[in-house]
């Protein structure tokens, strides 16, 4: 089978397009023909050694996955041949990833496809959906009527928790750097959109949010922990999912004297009940016409140097030259 794949860490150059042996499954494993995948920057930080992790050798690189399953191990229950299914958390903690013609997952980090869904949007959805789930339902136990803040609402988790949050019944507030960008988190559903780059984010916030913000899910690298507790409501909630090498001031007594809670977490760490949780809400949002995934740019498999080229480009050095997601295709 075709993959994409790496012998050892650096830039994107060295991922290498060939054939590798086509993988079979082990007894709680599924065999999934791929229709689509997708890149995250963790995908980018493993590549890169940035993130340490076991990786085999060849690696193939990639989380998400959506496809048909072709085979299923001899203690699989819940998919047969025919299916069509989406995942993550493949390419983690010595597990192969998906970018490849076929792929190897054991079922339990699979979810049926609705059939309304393509594999462009299934696979789109997966890790930046989950993560937006967990951190907001899990973690903050977000409620109706609450207000949620995220920045960069026409990102990847930022859609997502726009998207949610609405789905559930508060007001959002989302950050966009341009007008197309700004459009498109309001057409999501977004009740407020600033423009950072022209507007006073803090003084935006106050306005639309006397009370303060319930709901603070941080997307940014690089955080300002000193405005978003300012922002906080009494017993408000701050989510953290990213910046490894963040670290920012954070202002104890403005935190505490609000009853304030603080959840940080890595998507990949929650075991598959968690994840599978989410991703019952997240097929059935997706079949409702709720949430939909925002696609900036889709590649084949065998151009998956220039797609992990464009992701770091936005993710570590502010390009702004995409919207969403980027997916590949075989």
């Amino acid at each position: 089978m075709k993959a994409a794949y790496i012998e050892h860490y650096g830039p994107p150059e060295v991922i290498r397009y060939g054939d590798l042996p086509q993988p079979r499954p082990g007894d709680t494993e599924v065999l999934i023909r791929v229709g689509a995948v997708s890149v995250n920057p963790i995908d980018t930080y493993i590549r890169a050694g940035i993130v340490p992790m076991p990786i085999p050798k060849p690696y193939i690189l990639g989380c998400d996955v959506a496809g048909t399953v072709e085979a299923v191990g001899a203690k699989v229950t819940r998919f047969k041949v025919g299916d069509r299914v989406w995942g993550s958390n493949q390419g983690l903690l010595g597990r192969q990833g998906t970018f490849a013609e076929y792929v190897v997952a054991d079922e339990c980090w699979l979810y049926p496809t609705p059939p309304t869904v393509s594999d462009r949007e299934a696979a789109a959805i997966a890790l930046v959906g989950i993560t937006a789930h967990l951190g907001l339902f899990r973690d903050a136990r977000l409620q109706p009527g609450e207000t949620v803040f995220v920045h960069g609402g026409a990102g990847g988790v930022g859609s997502c928790v726009v998207q949610m949050a609405k789905a559930v019944g508060a007001r959002v507030i989302t950050t966009a750097g341009s007008d197309e960008k700004a459009e498109l988190c309001r057409r999501l559903g977004a009740d407020l959109v600033i423009n950072y780059k022209r507007e006073n984010e803090e003084q935006a916030i106050r306005q639309f949010a006397p009370d303060g913000v319930n709901v603070w899910f941080e997307t940014l690298r690089e955080q300002n922990l000193e405005m978003a507790v300012s922002l906080l409501a009494m017993r408000g909630r701050l989510v953290l999912m990213a910046g490894r090498e963040s670290r920012p001031p954070f202002p104890v007594g403005p935190f505490y004297v609000k009853d304030c809670k603080a959840y940080g977490f890595a998507m990949f760490n929650a075991p598959p009940e968690e994840q599978r949780r989410a991703a019952e809400d997240i097929n059935r949002w997706l079949a409702e016409g709720k949430l939909r995934p925002v696609i900036g740019k889709i590649f084949k498999l065998a151009e998956a140097p220039e797609a992990h080229k464009l992701q770091e480009d936005n993710t570590l050095r502010g390009a702004g030259t995409l919207v969403g997601k980027i997916v590949l295709e075989p």
